[in-house]
């Protein structure tokens, strides 16, 4: 099934962490909430894309182990060392939800270039596949966002895919850099007005606007971030609804 309009939701949050190390992972509310946006509920058609990661086989295997524990249906795409779908257009645009992990979102964006997967999901948002991620997962969709894709200390990344005509900020409450940075390259224009969200939280896009913020617990937020006349930033937190699943 597919939602009734373009639809994105673009998080800083995701799977639920088990007590058995990094790859023991549960599907969060997070995923459950693009399962009902998606229209097609308990038995949606996930697929994960890991190229932010570098198609690890373990992060790839985690999010089967996830998924088992559900009716959701689990594919993914794998781009490293070749395609793993002779169709990829055909297999993403069969799906509910395609859901993009975390890691690089400069590697990510540039491998998607290279194999044309950029193209096939704005096909798949304009026909009404719910778009979704974590983190790179997240910042993909908009312009750009801060990033460690080159190294520790944050930089600006303005290659995101532009469906959405924003910045993005992930991690914001979490990590020390995340926000000055962003507060700083929103203020000298290296990246536009935006919007920002805590470990958690994620924000839904009908089209291009954003109607909602939410949370997968109490306590995240997400923010809109927007350049005042004098240069400085005004970040406004957003009311965030949190998920009940």
């Amino acid at each position: 099934m597919t939602a009734a309009e373009p639809t994105i939701l673009a998080t800083s949050a995701g799977f639920e962490r088990g007590k058995h190390g990094i790859f023991d992972l549960r599907v969060g509310a997070i995923h459950r909430f693009a399962a009902e946006l998606s229209g097609a509920g308990d038995t949606a058609k996930f697929c994960f894309l890991n190229q932010a990661m570098g198609d690890s086989a373990d992060w790839i295997g985690a999010a089967y182990a996830a998924f088992a524990r559900t009716d959701f249906r689990l594919s993914h795409l794998q781009l490293f060392p070749m395609p793993n779908h002779e169709d990829i257009r055909a297999h993403l645009l069969a799906q509910d939800v395609i859901w993009v992990g975390g890691g690089s979102v400069a590697n990510l964006v540039a491998v998607w270039k290279v194999h044309g997967v950029d193209e096939i999901l704005r096909e798949a948002w304009e026909a009404g596949i719910v778009l979704g991620g974590v983190s790179a997962g997240s910042i993909c969709w908009h312009t750009g966002g801060s990033t460690d894709s080159y190294g520790y200390d944050l930089r600006a990344f303005t290659g995101g895919l532009g469906f959405l005509p924003y910045s993005n900020g992930v991690h914001y409450d979490s990590e020390d850099q995340r926000r000055p940075k962003m507060h700083s390259f929103v203020a000298d224009g290296t990246l536009s007005d935006g919007y920002a969200t805590d470990d958690g939280a994620g924000l839904l896009y009908r089209g291009t606007t954003m109607v909602e913020a939410v949370a997968d617990k109490e306590g995240p937020l997400g923010y809109e971030l927007k350049r005042a006349a004098d240069g400085s930033v005004i970040e406004t937190p957003l009311p965030t609804r949190v998920l009940k699943y």
